[in-house]
């Protein structure tokens, strides 16, 4: 039994649960990562080779919730354009290019010619073919199915083509740039399946990524009125219950 006057300390090991307040601005907060990768999806609805995200909701061990996101493969659709620096991928598989973070995967194919006639993306990144940057010289270009890279008919260099363990938990970056995690592996020319002269649509449904969107707006506003609620709940216990009778 503890003296008199002296208090038992509370075991550490119990966990404190949240308070009403804390949960609602909590679930506030989860939504606006929700709206900010719906948004980031319908922003780039006609961007060619985005893959879209979906926000899930995760649950810690304080009760908290928070969102994470997982990367959606499904294809795209593959419209064809007649430009023979413009590459698809059928199935699975990145491209691989060099930037100034390093190398990074890509799915979008609408490559050009820079000063010194590298195959570069959009910003102006290298291609990377299995050995090192593409360079071609003057002449027609072709692409077969696995990746060769020809001129003119004699042989330039092949892609780099790259496939990961679980390509939905890859991390977005600059929009149609993923980074590679530790699984990236080659992808066997056998296995691939490039069409030239055809780019990769976006995958993003805009309908259904704007029915997610009002969807999510009608939740925030029910988060914001629980919130104005218990607000308004603590202040009548400040101000009124405290005043003698």
């Amino acid at each position: 039994m503890a003296p008199s006057g002296s208090f038992l300390p509370l075991p550490m090991t119990i966990p404190l649960r949240p308070s009403g307040l804390a949960s609602t601005a909590s679930a506030l907060q989860m939504l606006e990562r929700r709206q900010a990768v719906l948004a980031n999806n319908l922003a780039n609805a006609s961007t060619r080779g985005f893959k879209a995200e979906h926000p899930f909701a995760r649950l810690l061990e304080d009760a908290r919730a928070v969102t994470d996101t997982v990367v959606d493969t499904t294809p795209g659709t593959v419209t064809q354009t007649g430009n023979p620096l413009d590459l698809a991928l059928e199935g699975d598989g990145f491209f691989v290019a060099q930037t100034p973070g390093g190398e990074r995967l890509l799915r979008t194919g609408s490559f050009q010619l820079d000063a010194e006639r590298r195959l570069v993306d959009g910003r102006g990144n290298p291609l990377l073919g299995e050995n090192g940057p593409i360079v071609l010289p003057p002449g027609a270009v072709t692409v077969d199915a696995a990746g060769m890279v020809e001129v003119n008919g004699r042989p330039v260099q092949r892609l780099r083509l790259e496939r990961v363990d679980d390509p939905a938990r890859l991390q977005h970056e600059g929009g149609t740039q993923f980074l590679p995690d530790d699984s990236r592996r080659a992808v066997p020319p056998a296995e691939r399946r490039v069409r030239q002269g055809a780019l990769e649509e976006s995958n993003v449904n805009p309908m259904l990524a704007m029915t997610a969107m009002l969807d999510l707006l009608g939740q925030f506003q029910s988060a914001q009125k629980v919130l104005t609620t218990i607000d308004a709940a603590r202040g009548i216990a400040v101000t009124e219950l405290a005043k003698p009778v």
